[in-house]
């Protein structure tokens, strides 16, 4: 569960976000909502713990117990345009140094995510040498594919071509149920999953 309380964030004089009270409870879905460069990615990167708020307080809990800010990474994954793959990797060994950080959804192997999302074909080759398409498919599948009860999705179809889309709803539906989802995006296809829309425009 992560609570706002009167939350802000300001890059020099300039409030991204104020006055931001909010609950998000655990095995629910959230979207954050707002035009291009309206402080959704801050929101975001907020609720993640890696950008210190200016005002208010972030609350982290699971199962009762808070949660020091310097540790939530330990319980959340996340995928973002600016959250880079290590190119000089093949896929596979993307997932098997992930793995070692973060541990993978049990009862499935390396192989099996890989021909779940479609690169079993490039699996041996490295990440610099795929298609955007493809990239976006390997941020994807070491976000939904960890063993970790938050999953933070920033943009998530950003260059996925149609059927990248239906691969994207069948992996949020099919191994992301028991999950806290919260997706950032102004495009209602990467978020109609979502029960609950949070305008950032509420919080300016």
């Amino acid at each position: 569960m992560i609570t706002l309380s009167d939350a802000g964030k300001r890059f020099n004089r300039d409030w991204i976000f104020r006055k931001a009270t909010y609950t998000f409870l655990p095995g629910h879905t959230y979207a954050i909502t707002g035009s291009n460069g309206s402080g959704k990615s801050t929101l975001l990167q907020a609720l993640a713990g890696s950008l210190e708020i200016s005002e208010g307080k972030i609350n982290w809990e699971i199962d009762g117990a808070t949660i020091n800010a310097d540790n939530i990474y330990k319980y959340l994954t996340i995928a973002a345009p600016y959250v880079e793959v290590i190119e000089e990797m093949t896929a596979a060994e993307f997932l098997q140094f992930h793995q070692q950080f973060k541990p993978l959804l049990p009862g499935l192997s390396i192989k099996e995510i890989l021909n779940i999302i479609g690169l079993e074909k490039a699996a041996a080759k490295q990440i610099r040498y795929y298609s955007s398409g493809m990239k976006q498919r390997i941020k994807l599948a070491q976000a939904i594919f960890s063993n970790a009860p938050l999953l933070l999705l920033d943009e998530p179809c950003t260059n996925l071509d149609a059927s990248g889309f239906q691969l994207y709803h069948s992996l949020i539906s099919d191994y992301a149920k028991t999950k806290t989802i919260v997706v950032s995006s102004n495009d209602v296809n990467e978020y109609s999953f979502c029960r609950n829309v949070i305008s950032i425009m509420d919080y300016k």
